[in-house]
């Protein structure tokens, strides 16, 4: 199966899992309950662990502030709640919630010598957060939680199956019942009379079902619960994605304005070692012909010759340093069109599959970056891959939550070893494509064949 195959199965299957709904039925909290009942027991020894640890070091590191020692206890203190908080992430995970984004440690501008290391938690409000949720919340909410699940879990073991091991029980003396005080206060002045140890364990039974047939939704209700706390207290803040989201825009426009400036100086360099020493040289053959016109004309009519070869020369050259830029065909009749005419002019046979939107047009900077794209990947094959064949396919996809993606593949049957090297032409394609916020996927094991997709989302136009 070809890495397009996998790429486009994957991105099917996981549109399919996004669309299909999520079945909630009743059963199906039934089983999550021992990944619940499993989290909600170790919470509370957890919870206490946290607080008999963090206290003693965070208020040890507290009374010693005034010498230096104290603020190394105070830091590992934090460390330490950082690493009960992910703890608790990590469990809720394992109990089958959604996960919940870690708050970004790692800060390049913080990395910058030991101290300012060091004392990097005491500025940051996270570290602060998960001593908080260690040290206070977490031990209040789980001793709740933690009761609860307790009493839940024994009424409804121990109702339904009372009746078993009851019997078992001496009861000589016994004169309350607690089924008979609920009926009386339901039906004042009955005059029901059973034997006193069935009707208990018959009540008992019944209120064992209620509380087992309701276990799921406390369950469920409790794990929310911590998961809504964690959320508020463990996760990474908005502002973070926004600044994360603003740092990836920043790179991927570096990216984009440094291939660019690459593809700027290569064509500097191509037209000064080509076009122009040629221009050059056809300037001193036309001044040659000029002196020699009227006294020489056979001498002047071979320079002429040499001229026109010069001349021609120099437009192809410039023909082929123009393919760099966007041709006016693709201005005019659009992306599938211009990959047609480019195919047409590869030395090597060139199979073009296109299945481009009619409905909605593609984005111009798209268009000019995937011709861009695909001349280069086809120059690539003829000069390097020696193929005898290559297929050209483009096409576009809607994977929902992701957006929309243009999809461009180029196959040679080449020798294959092409790799994202730097300072090679691969290492620039993908520069220009991250800069685009897309991806190049190269699979060209030696021997080839040689695979390479181009995947670039973008917005359609109406």
């Amino acid at each position: 199966m070809s890495t397009e195959t996998v790429i486009q199965t994957a991105a099917s299957e996981a549109t399919a899992a996004d669309a299909a709904p999520k079945r909630r039925g009743y059963w199906s909290l039934w089983a999550g309950v021992p990944r619940e009942f499993a989290f909600l027991i170790l919470t509370m020894p957890i919870a206490i662990t946290s607080l008999v640890l963090l206290s003693t070091i965070f208020f040890t590191g507290l009374g010693l502030i005034v010498v230096v020692f104290g603020v190394f206890i105070l830091v590992a203190s934090l460390f330490i709640a950082r690493g009960f908080g992910t703890l608790e992430l990590v469990r809720l995970r394992w109990a089958g919630r959604d996960e919940i984004r870690r708050p970004a440690w790692d800060h390049a501008d913080r990395n910058q010598g030991f101290w300012r290391t060091m004392f990097a938690p005491f500025i940051d409000g996270h570290y602060w957060l998960y001593l908080l949720h260690g040290m206070v919340i977490n031990p209040i909410v789980s001793i709740v939680t933690w009761t609860v699940t307790v009493v839940w879990t024994s009424i409804a073991l121990g109702g339904v199956t009372g009746w078993i091991w009851q019997r078992y029980i001496p009861g000589e003396g016994q004169d309350f019942w607690l089924y008979d005080v609920v009926i009386d206060w339901l039906v004042p002045g009955n005059t029901l009379n059973v034997d006193p140890r069935v009707g208990e364990s018959v009540f008992e039974f019944v209120i064992g079902l209620i509380f087992l047939a309701t276990l799921p939704f406390v369950f469920r209700g409790l794990t929310l619960l911590h998961d809504v706390i964690a959320r508020g207290t463990l996760g990474a803040w908005r502002s973070e994605a926004l600044e994360r989201e603003v740092a990836q825009l920043a790179a991927s426009r570096g990216a984009a304005v440094q291939a660019e400036d690459a593809s700027l100086r290569r064509l500097e360099r191509d037209i000064h070692d080509g076009p122009q020493q040629r221009l050059v040289r056809l300037q001193m053959d036309l001044a040659a012909i000029e002196r020699k016109l009227d006294h020489d004309p056979e001498a002047a009519r071979e320079l002429l010759g040499e001229a026109r070869d010069q001349a021609r020369e120099t437009l192809d050259e410039l023909r082929a340093l123009s393919r760099g830029f966007a041709p006016p065909i693709l201005q005019d009749r659009g992306l599938a069109v211009a990959l047609q005419s480019l195919a047409a002019r590869s030395p090597i046979p060139v199979m073009v599959e296109v299945a481009l939107p009619t409905d909605a047009a593609l984005p111009a900077p798209i268009e000019r970056n995937a011709y861009f794209v695909a001349a280069e990947l086809l120059t690539n094959a003829v000069k390097h891959a020696d193929a005898s064949g290559i297929r050209l396919a483009v096409s576009t996809r809607d994977t929902g939550p992701t957006g929309h993606w243009l999809d461009l593949w180029v196959t040679d049957n080449g020798h294959g070893g092409a790799a994202l090297s730097a300072g090679h032409g691969l290492a620039g394609l993908e520069d220009r494509v991250r800069g685009l916020r897309g991806m190049l996927v190269v699979d060209s094991p030696v021997g080839g064949p040689t695979t390479i997709g181009a995947h670039i989302p973008f917005v359609p136009l109406a």
